[in-house]
C-alpha cells in the first residue's frame, strides 16, 4: 500500500492511497470465512456453509466493503501519524476515467481532498483592553421588581371592574367563522392574566369587563402565536396550539386582582427572616443587592461575548473556504445554497474561535480535568432541578444524576467543550487590561 500527499497551496492538500489485492485479500477472506459461519442458507447446516459459496454469492459487495474498512482506517491512521490538523472532514474525489470490476485482483488509487487548519500566531497581552460592566439597579428597574415581591406575598381580592394586571377567571369557547360555537371545539375555563397579553389592542378590549361580560378574543392576535403560552391557556398540547386560527368566545366568571402586600414588619420578616430588616431603606437595600447579584450573570456572558469578539479581531488568518462550504453541503443534503450563504460568516467565526481556543489550551497546558466537567454538569443539573421543584436535591442524589448524565457521550462532549471554551476565557481574563466601568441596568439592556 502507498499513501502520499500533494499540498494545494497553504490550507488544501489531496491525498492519494493505492491498495494492491495482497493488501485487501486478507480482510475479504477474512470476512468471507465470518459470513459463512454465521449464514443461514437452505440446504446447509448452520455454520457449515462453503466459504466458496458465500465469495460466489456475496464476495462483491464484501470486497467493496472491505476495500471501503481499509481506505477508512488507513486515512485516520495517516493524519494522526503526519500529526495533520484538518478541518471538516476528508472529501472524496471523485474520477470518472477510473473503472473498476470488483474482481478480487483490481490496484484501486482513492484521492481525498483534505482541509488543513491554517498555522497562525496571535498575542493576547495587557494592551488588549475589554469592558467589564458593573450593572446597577437603576429606579425603575426596582421598582418593578418591588412591585412584584409585593404582590407575590399580597392578597386576593375581586373588583368589579378588571384593569391592567388583573387576572379574568373565564371560560373560552371556539367559534366558527361565522361567530356560531364551533361544534366538538375547544372549549375550558383558564386564567387570563391580563399582564401577559401582548398586543395591546386585544388587551384594551379585557379592561373595564365585569362578571358576565362576553367579548370575542383573537387568542393567536393576543399572545403573538406564542404556541407555548397558548397552549397552556386552552390546555392542548403544543402542534394544536400552533395550528388553531379560530376566535374565542371569552365569558368572565370571575374577576382576580392581586394587591401588594403593605410594606410592613410582617412582610420584612416574610421576606427576610425576623429582625433582619426593620425600615424601608433596608428592605430597599436588600432588593438592589438581590437585583444586581442577578445581573452578575449578565455582565459575565457580555464579557465573554466581547472576549470572544476580540480574539476574532485578532485573528487574522484565512481558513479553507471553499472546501469547507463543499463539505457542509456534502455532511448536510438538506442544507440550500441560500442557507450556506447566509449562515456561513457565522460558522467560520466560531471555527476560528475554536482553533485560538485550542491553541491558547495546548500553548499553555491548561488542563481539562474530569473532576472540571463533573462539576460542571453537576451545577447544570442542579440548576435544572431548581427550575421545576423548590425543595433542593441532596449532594449524593445530585452526583448520582450526574454519573448517569455523563455516561451519555453527546452530552459529556458538549459539557467538556463548555469547560474548555471557560477555561480559555478565564485565561484571557488574566492577560488582557479589563477597564471596570459601572452602568445602569436600562442603559445595560439597551446596549446588548
Amino acid at each position: 500500500m502507498n499513501i502520499s500527499q500533494e499540498k494545494i497551496g497553504s490550507l488544501n492538500a489531496i491525498v492519494t492511497i493505492n491498495i494492491k489485492p495482497e493488501d485487501y485479500q486478507p480482510r475479504v477472506d477474512k470476512a468471507i470465512k465470518d459470513h459463512a459461519k454465521k449464514a443461514k442458507i437452505p440446504g446447509f447446516r448452520p455454520g457449515m456453509v462453503p466459504p466458496s459459496h458465500i465469495k460466489r454469492m456475496y464476495g462483491k459487495s464484501i470486497l467493496v466493503d472491505e476495500v471501503n474498512n481499509l481506505l477508512s482506517d488507513t486515512l485516520n491512521n495517516y493524519i494522526s501519524e503526519q500529526q495533520l490538523e484538518v478541518l471538516g472532514q476528508p472529501l472524496p474525489k471523485l474520477d470518472d476515467n477510473k473503472q473498476y470490476n470488483w474482481d478480487f485482483a483490481d490496484d484501486f488509487e482513492f484521492n481525498y481532498e483534505v482541509g488543513l487548519a491554517p498555522e497562525f500566531d496571535v498575542d493576547f497581552s495587557s494592551n488588549d483592553k475589554v469592558t467589564q460592566y458593573v450593572i446597577k439597579a437603576d429606579e425603575e428597574t426596582l421598582a418593578a421588581r418591588i412591585k412584584n415581591i409585593r404582590k407575590s406575598y399580597g392578597k386576593m381580592t375581586n373588583p368589579d371592574v378588571s384593569a391592567d394586571g388583573d387576572v379574568l377567571y373565564a371560560e373560552l369557547t371556539q367559534l366558527s367563522p361565522d361567530g356560531s360555537v364551533f361544534d366538538e371545539g375547544i372549549s375550558n375555563t383558564t386564567s387570563v392574566r391580563l399582564d401577559q397579553v401582548q398586543d395591546e389592542e386585544v388587551k384594551k378590549s379585557l379592561i373595564g369587563l365585569k362578571k358576565d361580560d362576553v367579548v370575542v378574543l383573537d387568542i393567536q392576535k393576543a399572545y403573538n402565536s406564542d404556541a407555548t403560552r397558548i397552549a397552556a391557556i386552552l390546555k392542548v398540547d403544543e402542534e394544536t396550539a400552533a395550528e388553531v386560527k379560530s376566535n374565542f368566545r371569552l365569558t368572565v366568571k370571575n374577576v382576580n386582582r392581586l394587591e401588594e402586600s403593605d410594606l410592613n414588619q410582617e412582610f420584612f420578616d416574610k421576606l427576610f427572616g425576623e429582625g433582619a430588616v426593620t425600615t424601608d431603606e433596608e428592605f430597599k437595600a436588600k432588593i438592589t443587592e438581590e437585583v444586581e447579584g442577578m445581573y452578575l450573570q449578565d455582565a459575565e456572558r457580555k464579557l465573554q461575548d466581547d472576549l470572544y469578539k476580540l480574539s476574532i479581531e485578532k485573528a487574522k488568518f484565512d481558513l479553507p473556504d471553499e472546501f469547507l462550504k463543499r463539505w457542509l453541503k456534502v455532511t448536510n443534503d438538506k442544507l440550500t445554497d441560500e442557507e450556506l450563504a447566509s449562515g456561513y460568516h457565522d460558522f467560520a467565526q466560531n471555527l476560528k474561535w475554536t482553533l485560538l481556543e485550542n491553541r491558547i489550551i495546548k500553548d499553555n497546558k491548561i488542563e481539562i480535568k474530569y473532576e472540571d466537567v463533573f462539576a460542571a454538569a453537576k451545577q447544570r443539573l442542579e440548576a435544572q432541578f431548581r427550575m421545576y421543584s423548590p425543595q433542593p436535591v441532596s449532594d449524593e442524589l445530585l452526583g448520582q444524576y450526574t454519573v448517569q448524565f455523563l455516561q451519555n457521550k453527546e452530552q459529556a462532549n458538549k459539557v467538556f467543550e463548555e469547560v474548555k471554551a471557560a477555561k480559555a476565557l478565564d485565561y484571557l481574563k488574566n492577560v488582557v487590561t479589563l477597564e471596570t466601568r459601572e452602568i445602569s441596568s436600562s442603559d445595560f439592556s439597551s446596549m446588548v
